[in-house]
């Protein structure tokens, strides 16, 4: 038989208690996201409301879809969590006592006003210049990368078949299915640009687009070893720094390509601390919308909170 609550058990009463690892994420997380800023770039596009019943806070919406981006809860998933997790619900300013839980069609309908005002690269963009107001960007150099996201390959759906707009692509001996997230970051790591396509884009064809003319030099793989590549950072008087591939036949000046691929690999494994904190911190691993242009809007809102979560430190001493 279960035994009665006590009151040591009401979190806000309890001295028994140790601190997790994901009340200190939201803590930091609640500290370091420009609420105010956000929430004035979103509320030209909110609902106003009318006489009948008042729509959500709008604040309290976005701290709804940011969870759902940091924890990878559906839209029915989030509102069930509301319910259950207390932590959640002090993080988005609920009391059941007066307040009402967004069911999932609210949550639903506030992710589609965002994409549909492109609002995720604005969100974006506020970051950035909120990174750029506290001198955290590196501007001398750019390192490019790309990293493939996997999307479900089965036809067991309505339309049965696959999502026309992603493709596949070989990696090594192993094939996916999926799309491409292609940034530009600097050289701590800091993602500045994003872009995203089909899986089977080559990397180096969306280049240009990750970059601004800002930059003193550029970092890649040898994904990007292409003459083209090497024409347009000739052009823009850009230092190239792009990995060199060993040609077939090439017998000559091997080891210096692999020293010079070296040092480059040591400077340009900061560009994929992104990807890591996307992949492992937030746990995204695979497309969760079909079309590029719903995957494309999470992951420009998931780079924006990598950038936030890579440089909380700074910004809370700050």
């Amino acid at each position: 038989m279960t035994g009665q609550m006590t009151f040591a058990e009401e979190p806000s009463l309890s001295r028994r208690r140790k601190q997790t690892k994901r009340e200190r994420f939201l803590a930091e997380m609640d500290a370091v996201v420009p609420w105010a800023r956000l929430v004035a770039l979103i509320e030209p596009h909110y609902p106003k409301g009318g006489s009948g019943r008042k729509p959500m806070p709008l604040e309290r919406m976005l701290r709804i879809h940011f969870l759902q981006q940091w924890f990878g809860y559906s839209d029915p998933g989030m509102e069930e969590a509301l319910y259950e997790v207390p932590l959640l619900r002090q993080f988005v300013g609920i009391d059941l006592g007066r307040d009402f839980v967004p069911d999932e069609t609210t949550i639903l309908k506030f992710r589609r006003l965002l994409e549909r005002h492109a609002l995720a690269q604005a969100i974006f963009a506020e970051v950035q210049a909120v990174l750029r107001e506290k001198g955290l960007f590196l501007q001398e150099g750019k390192t490019v990368d790309a990293t493939l996201i996997h999307a479900p390959s089965s036809t067991k759906n309505r339309d049965r078949q696959r999502d026309p707009e992603m493709s596949s692509t070989k990696k090594g001996n192993q094939w996916y299915f999926g799309m491409k997230a292609h940034v530009a970051t600097d050289l701590q790591g800091i993602v500045q640009a994003v872009d995203f396509t089909a899986a089977k884009v080559p990397d180096h064809q969306r280049l240009e687009g990750l970059l601004t003319g800002e930059e003193s030099v550029v970092l890649a793989d040898r994904g990007y070893d292409y003459p083209q590549v090497h024409d347009t950072l000739v052009a823009r008087g850009i230092r190239n720094a792009v990995a060199r591939r060993r040609y077939p036949g090439q017998k000559t000046g091997l080891a210096a390509l692999k020293r010079y691929n070296r040092a480059i690999a040591r400077i340009r494994a900061r560009g994929e601390h992104a990807f890591r904190v996307l992949k492992c911190q937030f746990g995204y691993q695979r497309t969760r919308y079909r079309g590029l242009a719903k995957n494309g809007a999470q992951l420009t809102t998931l780079f924006a909170l990598a950038n936030l979560y890579m440089l909380r430190r700074y910004l809370l001493a700050a």
